[in-house]
């Protein structure tokens, strides 16, 4: 009888807590407040990378995401064409199983440090690069500069901005470099 009496004493003192049973209650409209999303990707910017059209050079547009990265334009031009520009397009430059390191100078002077084991460019390929260089330096200086959450501008993954003017582009291989200015560049893609 003990026992029972426990039982019935416990189970009477759950059952008083206060909680009456209930269904579904109706509360309005979900909980709002501040949204504070994070940093929106910025929309691609167009850029001319030069590839070899029956023996001359020729631009072809392609999408870069990250405004003022020049490293992500010289990866595309080692890519080389896509299978749809390789109707019409070539290369001189090899495809690279490393990414290149790229920098920029004040003097707008494109530096790029190849992997090892890549041997010296053609002068078509070296072509390629410095009118690539060119268009971007001028494409990248025309936009205005990026923003972080606080409205502050944000540094490019490689440097600041170029200005426009005459590009050079520095090749540095496995013991050899290479020199190619922008002089004699056709011009650039429309979209």
């Amino acid at each position: 009888m003990a026992a029972l009496l426990t039982g019935l004493t416990a189970a009477l003192t759950l059952s008083a807590c206060g909680v009456p049973p209930s269904d579904v209650i109706q509360a309005g409209a979900p909980a709002s407040g501040m949204f504070s999303p994070g940093p929106q990707p910025s929309a691609p910017t167009l850029v001319s990378v030069y590839f070899l059209h029956h023996g001359d050079l020729a631009p072809y547009l392609r999408k870069v995401r990250a405004p003022g990265d020049f490293g992500a334009v010289v990866r595309l031009l080692f890519d080389g064409p896509t299978t749809s520009e390789a109707v019409t397009a070539t290369t001189e430059l090899p495809h690279l199983t490393d990414t290149p390191e790229v920098a920029i100078s004040g003097d707008n002077t494109f530096s790029i440090q190849l992997p090892k084991g890549v041997p010296p460019f053609s002068h078509l390929a070296m072509r390629q690069l410095a009118c690539t260089a060119a268009h971007v330096a001028v494409t990248f200086a025309a936009q205005p500069a990026d923003t972080n959450q606080d409205g502050a501008a944000a540094a490019p993954p490689v440097t600041a901005q170029r200005s426009p003017g005459h590009t050079r582009v520095l090749v540095l291989g496995d013991g050899w470099a290479m020199k190619q200015s922008d002089d004699s560049c056709p011009d650039p893609a429309q979209p």
